[in-house]
C-alpha cells in the first residue's frame, strides 16, 4: 500500500539526485572552517537572502535559538506570537539557555501581530522590567504568507522603537512563491532570518541563519556552546545546496496541491475548512469532537497519515503527488 503522509513537509525525503550530490560531496572539518561544501552553502544562502553572511545549523530550532541568543542578553525580552514556533515548539530554549523572557501575544487571523498591541507590551526603561530587545515574526505563519505591506510597516515600527527584528523564515520561500516576489523583498526587512532546508525544499537536515558578518560571527560562538559544531558536514550541506538550487520553484506545485485538497474537502459536510487567500501548502480543518481521535486511525489503515486533534493540519510537499489528492479526498468522503 502506498503511503501518503500529510502530517508535515518535514517528512519529505531527499531525491535520488540529491543523494548523489551528498555521496560526492567534498568535505573537511567545519569547526575549523575547512569544509568547502558547508562554506559554499553558507555563501549561497547569504547571497540568496541578500545578507553578508550565514551559518549552517542542525535544525530550525537551533537556528532560531542562535538568533535569540545573539540578539538578547540575560534578562532581556523578545515579543513573539502566542502560536509562533519560536515560542511554543522550541522547548523554551531562549529561557533555558539564555535567560531571555518571552512576551507572547495572540496572533491576528491573518497570522500577523497587531502592532498597537505590540507597542503596549514594550517595557519602559525601568529596572523593574525586562528589557524589550527583539520582535520575532514567522513566515509563513500556519501556512499563511505575511502581507508585504505589513512587513514594511513592522520594519518601520521596530526601527522607531529601537527593536531588532528576527524572522523565523522556515518556509520563507513558500511565502515568496505565494506573494510572487524575490525572497530578498522579504528578508530585507529583518536583522536576521532563519531558513529551513528540510521542509518543502526536501533536504534531510539543516537550517541556516542569515545576517551581518559580525552577527554571524557571534552566532557561530553560540553554536559551539550549544554543541552544534559539526565536522565533515559537507555531506548534508550538499543536500542543502541542491535544495536551494533546484527545489524552490517547485514549491508552487505544493501550493496547487493544497488548493485542490481544500476544494475537495469543502464538499464534505461536517468538516470546517480553513484555507485563506494567503495560504501556501497547508490546509487546516476541524473534524468535529466525535471524529478527532477516530479519523487518523481510519485513514492510517488506508495508507494516509495525518495528525490527530480538534484542529488538524494537512501539509503537501514533494512526496505528495497530484494524483494522491483524489485518493485522500475519497477516503475522507467514505469516512464521513
Amino acid at each position: 500500500m502506498k503511503r501518503i503522509d500529510l502530517r508535515s513537509d518535514t517528512v519529505s525525503r531527499p531525491t535520488p539526485a540529491m543523494r548523489a550530490e551528498m555521496a560526492d560531496a567534498e568535505v573537511g572539518d567545519d569547526v575549523y572552517g575547512e569544509d568547502p561544501t558547508v562554506n559554499r552553502l553558507e555563501e549561497l544562502a547569504a547571497e540568496m537572502l541578500g545578507t553578508e553572511a550565514a551559518i549552517f545549523a542542525s535544525s530550525g530550532t537551533q537556528s532560531n535559538l542562535l538568533a535569540l541568543l545573539t540578539h538578547c542578553s540575560r534578562g532581556d525580552e523578545y515579543i513573539v506570537g502566542q502560536k509562533a514556533h519560536t515560542y511554543i515548539h522550541e522547548g523554551g530554549g531562549a529561557a533555558v539557555f539564555g535567560s531571555i523572557q518571552p512576551q507572547p501575544l495572540d496572533l491576528e487571523p491573518d497570522g500577523t501581530l497587531n502592532l498597537d498591541k505590540v507597542a503596549e507590551v514594550i517595557k519602559p526603561d525601568d529596572f523593574h522590567y525586562a528589557r524589550t530587545r527583539l520582535l520575532c515574526l514567522e513566515n509563513t505563519q500556519d501556512g499563511r504568507a505575511l502581507p508585504m505591506d505589513y512587513l514594511k510597516k513592522t520594519h518601520e515600527f521596530a526601527r522607531d522603537r529601537k527593536l531588532k527584528l528576527h524572522l523565523d523564515g522556515a518556509r520563507i520561500f513558500n511565502a515568496a512563491i505565494r506573494l510572487q516576489v524575490p525572497v530578498t523583498d522579504i528578508s530585507r526587512y529583518f536583522d536576521s532570518v532563519s531558513i529551513c532546508l528540510s521542509k518543502g525544499l526536501g533536504a534531510p537536515v539543516g537550517s541556516l541563519l542569515c545576517s551581518t558578518g559580525e552577527f554571524i560571527k557571534e552566532a557561530r560562538r553560540w553554536r559551539k556552546v550549544l554543541g552544534g559544531g559539526m565536522r565533515q558536514a559537507g555531506i548534508i550541506a550538499a543536500a542543502g545546496i541542491y535544495a536551494l538550487e533546484n527545489h524552490i520553484d517547485r514549491l508552487q506545485e505544493d501550493h496547487e496541491k493544497a488548493a485542490l485538497l481544500d476544494a475537495g474537502l469543502r464538499e464534505i459536510k461536517g468538516l470546517e475548512i480553513e484555507f485563506s487567500a494567503m495560504q501556501t501548502n497547508m490546509v487546516f480543518f476541524k473534524p468535529g469532537k466525535t471524529h478527532s481521535s477516530r479519523l487518523p486511525e481510519y485513514l492510517k489503515k488506508r495508507g494516509i497519515l495525518i495528525n490527530g486533534g480538534r484542529r488538524i493540519r494537512l501539509v503537501t510537499h514533494l512526496d505528495i503527488h497530484r494524483d494522491d489528492i483524489p485518493t485522500v479526498i475519497e477516503a475522507f468522503k467514505n469516512y464521513y
